[in-house]
């Protein structure tokens, strides 16, 4: 579900893009300057995301990407200048950048490696479910209730999602409801072979 609302939350400024070119009277170049921050905010974040969820874990490390582009998204709609818009675009994708790092650790730590493969492709087809749902349900958003609506509905969602994440995930090894016989399923990857 997460990487649904990553998806979600990075298409809805593109989802919205005729709409904002009108209102804002942006050129084709403006909205490419826009989105060129969105890139570099997400390359920059890439570059540092794995070493901080390392060190304080996924639990943490994927809330705070995760309540990080909510806010960024949410900031769009407060701006009025292309400056605006680029910091918020910047923002976004840095903050963005946590996600498949940290479904990928997520994954890492609650199955085996013979399953994994499966289970990230699960959670990698939630961006498809993303680019989905964001070109079927922004539009009536913004039709209803505007162009500002439309982008604080789908922040809103990703903080619904996080009081679940926050309620819901623990390691496995404090998690309440796993027992000693799933902790050793999910442990019982057989040790690197030692190579000379």
């Amino acid at each position: 579900a997460m990487i649904t609302i990553n998806y979600m939350d990075r298409m809805v400024f593109g989802v919205l893009s005729p709409e904002l070119k009108k209102i804002f009277t942006w050129s084709d170049a403006d909205y490419a300057n826009i989105t060129f921050w969105f890139e570099v905010g997400y390359t920059f974040g890439l570059a540092f995301v794995g070493r901080i969820l390392d060190r304080i874990g996924t639990r943490l490390g994927l809330a705070i990407a995760l309540a990080g582009w909510c806010v960024a998204l949410a900031m769009h709609s407060g701006m009025a200048t292309i400056i605006g818009f680029c910091l918020a675009r910047f923002l976004l994708g840095l903050t963005e950048s946590g996600a498949f790092p940290g479904a990928t650790k997520a994954v890492a730590e609650w199955f085996p490696s013979r399953e994994r493969a499966l289970v990230a492709g699960i959670f990698n087809s939630g961006s498809n479910v993303g680019a989905i749902l964001a070109p079927a349900l922004v539009p009536i958003i913004f039709y209803h209730f505007g162009w500002q609506a439309a982008i604080l509905a789908t922040a809103g969602v990703g903080l619904i999602w996080l009081a679940f994440w926050l309620t819901a995930f623990r390691s496995p090894e404090t998690h309440p409801r796993v027992s000693p016989s799933e902790l050793a399923h999910i442990r019982s990857d057989p040790p690197d072979a030692i190579t000379q």
